[in-house]
């Protein structure tokens, strides 16, 4: 009898469809957490350098929706939407990201971890994509410098904060 375990065949591997991104950000989590759930704050920092955004709709629940603007340096407008399925405030988040478009075939899943380190947080972005094509082609445009270029922004923004 042949006692090797085996993997189950409904478990699978990720990590050739995932991003992960991470960055400590010098600001306590409960402040890093409002500038990344709040309309007026996160229209100021999200996306990468020389990006705008622009906020049509956020209602950070489970179930709400992040409907938004990017608009590029050239000018080009690309639609988002967020679809939130977990907020754990202010520990985690947990959505979908699409193109706005219902049943977008380029839709991915994130997870967001705020983890406190003293009055610093380290932000963790875990992103998972259908397919590892789709994650090879998001990479092929340097999505994990992008992403990085958006966390380096709100860390800059926390740092000009008020509320600090």
């Amino acid at each position: 009898m042949n006692s090797t375990p085996r993997a189950s065949p409904t478990l699978s591997s990720t990590s050739d469809r995932e991003i992960v991104i991470s960055r400590l950000i010098n600001a306590p989590r409960e402040l890093v957490f409002d500038a990344w759930t709040d309309p007026a704050h996160v229209a100021q920092w999200w996306g990468p350098n020389g990006f705008s955004t622009q906020v049509h709709e956020m209602n950070v629940k489970p179930g709400g929706t992040w409907r938004f603007l990017l608009t590029g340096p050239d000018g080009t407008k690309f639609p988002n939407r967020i679809t939130y399925r977990e907020v754990a405030r202010p520990e985690r988040l947990a959505y979908q990201h699409d193109s706005d478009v219902d049943e977008d075939p380029k839709a991915f899943d994130v997870t967001v971890t705020f983890e406190a380190q003293g009055q610093k947080t380290l932000v963790t972005m875990h992103s998972v994509f259908l397919t590892a094509q789709a994650c090879q082609r998001v990479k092929s445009f340097g999505a994990a410098e992008l992403g990085q270029q958006t966390l380096a922004k709100l860390d800059a923004f926390v740092q000009r904060s008020p509320a600090r």
